[in-house]
């Protein structure tokens, strides 16, 4: 799953995402959390509607990339 991902602006915001993807039920493996393309992608089965809120929790504005 990808998505994408506003407001990231520095490598402690990177971190900071990875970290709260991580911690979401059904992830396996945050793969890629890219700065300049400002995405995440993730492998695994979690809930989409609870990994953007995981990513809104942190301050960060998340949706489904297509």
């Amino acid at each position: 799953m990808k998505l994408k991902i506003d407001g990231m602006t520095c490598e402690h915001c990177v971190a900071a995402v990875r970290e709260a993807l991580t911690d979401v039920d059904g992830v396996v493996q945050v793969t890629d959390v890219s700065l300049a393309d400002g995405t995440a992608e993730i492998e695994g089965n979690p809930d989409s509607d609870v990994l953007l809120a995981a990513v809104e929790a942190e301050g960060y504005t998340a949706s489904v990339a297509q």
